[in-house]
């Protein structure tokens, strides 16, 4: 397998940024490319296909024809360069692994202008920074820095009070020569007590309960059932995570209406109070192709914006000469063949991309006219046979690959689900179960969920043959919580 085929099997598999990193690095070490300007006028490249957007134009053609009568037409030396590559080969041949790129904009700010512009903050350095506000002593101070560190990104101290006096009496020992434990349990615990009052209330608590309580004791003393919700927190958490509302009522001696009060008292509260503050950097999708509807018919066109826009340099690519042997020259020479073949592996991408896109649109047309409930059951074996081409390529052309719908921007592989077995034979794909899983839970009584067994008993009744441990999964892949759990005092 030559390296030009290795690398349009490269570049197929590679996402929109992975790409526009790739073809930075590419125009950065070949001088013969050069990012075309967007405001010129590329009308070269109407040898690619008519929905391809990417500028391929090869402009040192007619610099080679304006310099023809010198003999120094770069064409003639060209390899041959196929109109399509073989891309569709055994993948694992090539790459077994292929790590993703990760490319360093350390020396070009202006790249990663939107990563260098957005400032993330963690817990730990939201709860420094009101530290650093708040007058303590040294010793405090080491004991406050310990409990932060111990914090995790929901806002819970993980390690106990005992390792934190064992690892802060190890520090002063080390920094002060104190050969004897100097912190005590009850001086952490003091600490911790006032950490526990930084924002956001409740950060530093051991455990759920405690985290609920110490939000309470925010609130006005006067509000109506706080000392119920207080009593439900610390002794009967285990009950209302349950939905055992009836063994609630007992408990507690409240009426229904009261207890749905408290309910939606302690439900206002944050039970994760570090996920209030962001420390996720800013993640971009970029659709690959746009789908739109164009008199009645589906149309599939490659994103423009996403496409990257690069070139021959016209200039460069007349300087190279076919009779000249020089050191110079030959240098050109290569750096314009790869830079050809650069182009066409790109052109391949695209072409590929845009006929397994085309091919998805086809067959999932029911999904963007109807919705999920309406997606067809579809493999890679179906998609590979109709494009002919091998699963693997599909499997690598489709993902991290977005498209844009109207109904929204889907990768790829969404658009894939197993085939259910339907009383009419014609079968149902498991997106279009889960719809329906989701429609059913979100129409059902709150007083009455719906159970699994009993959801799987509707969709027999539809005809669509799907066990009660197959509901499960579904439910849990939706992130839908069981009957018990969703139970609802009104």
């Amino acid at each position: 397998m030559t390296p030009q085929l290795q690398q349009a099997i490269r570049l197929l598999q590679l996402s929109t940024l992975d790409l526009q990193q790739e073809i930075q690095e590419t125009l950065d070490s070949n001088p013969m490319l050069e990012a075309l300007d967007p405001s010129e006028t590329d009308t070269d490249s109407n040898e690619s296909t008519a929905s391809n957007d990417i500028s391929l134009s090869e402009n040192s053609n007619s610099a080679s024809s304006s310099t023809s009568n010198d003999d120094d037409n770069a064409n003639d030396w060209s390899d041959n360069i196929p109109d399509e590559l073989p891309i569709d080969s055994a993948w694992d041949d090539v790459y077994q692994n292929m790590p993703t790129s990760n490319y360093s904009s350390a020396d070009s700010d202006a790249y990663n202008f939107e990563v260098n512009a957005s400032v993330t903050e963690s817990i730990r350095d939201h709860l420094i920074w009101q530290l650093n506000l708040t007058p303590m002593s040294d010793v405090d101070r080491l004991i406050a820095i310990t409990i932060i560190d111990s914090v995790n990104n929901e806002g819970y101290l993980k390690t106990s009070t005992e390792s934190i006096v064992a690892s802060v009496n190890i520090e002063l020992a080390r920094h002060e020569e104190i050969t004897h434990d100097v912190v005590e349990l009850d001086e952490v615990e003091a600490v911790l007590h006032r950490l526990q009052h930084f924002d956001p209330i409740g950060v530093c608590a051991r455990d759920i309960g405690e985290c609920l309580t110490i939000q309470l004791m925010q609130l006005p003393s006067e509000l109506p059932l706080l000392a119920i919700a207080k009593d439900i927190v610390g002794n009967h958490l285990h009950l209302l995570g349950n939905r055992d509302y009836v063994q609630l009522m007992r408990r507690t001696k409240l009426k229904e209406e009261d207890l749905l009060q408290v309910i939606q008292l302690i439900q206002s509260l944050n039970p994760r109070p570090g996920e209030i503050i962001n420390d996720t950097s800013p993640e971009y999708v970029i659709p690959d192709v746009v789908v739109r509807k164009n008199k009645g018919n589906w149309t599939v066109e490659l994103n423009p914006d996403a496409m990257p826009k690069v070139k021959i340099n016209s200039t460069y690519a007349a300087m190279v000469k076919r009779a000249d042997n020089s050191n110079d020259n030959t240098y050109l020479r290569n750096h314009l063949q790869e830079a050809r073949w650069f182009l066409k592996s790109l052109q391949s991408r695209n072409e590929t991309l845009l006929k397994v896109a085309s091919e998805i649109v086809k067959i999932q047309s029911d999904f963007l006219d109807f919705g999920a409930e309406a997606m067809k059951p579809l493999v890679l074996h179906d998609i590979a046979t109709a494009v002919d081409m091998h699963e693997s390529t599909i499997s690598r052309v489709t993902t991290q690959k977005f498209m844009h719908t109207p109904a929204g921007i889907f990768e790829l592989k969404y658009f894939f689900s197993s085939h259910v077995d339907t009383d009419s034979g014609m079968g149902c794909s498991s997106t279009a179960i889960r719809a329906i899983i989701k429609k059913l839970v979100a129409a059902e009584i709150p007083t009455k969920p719906l159970s699994d067994s009993k959801i799987a008993h509707i969709l027999a009744d539809q005809g669509i043959k799907v066990a009660r441990r197959t509901i499960a999964k579904y439910r849990e892949a939706l992130m839908i919580p069981p009957s018990n759990e969703r139970k609802q005092l009104i």
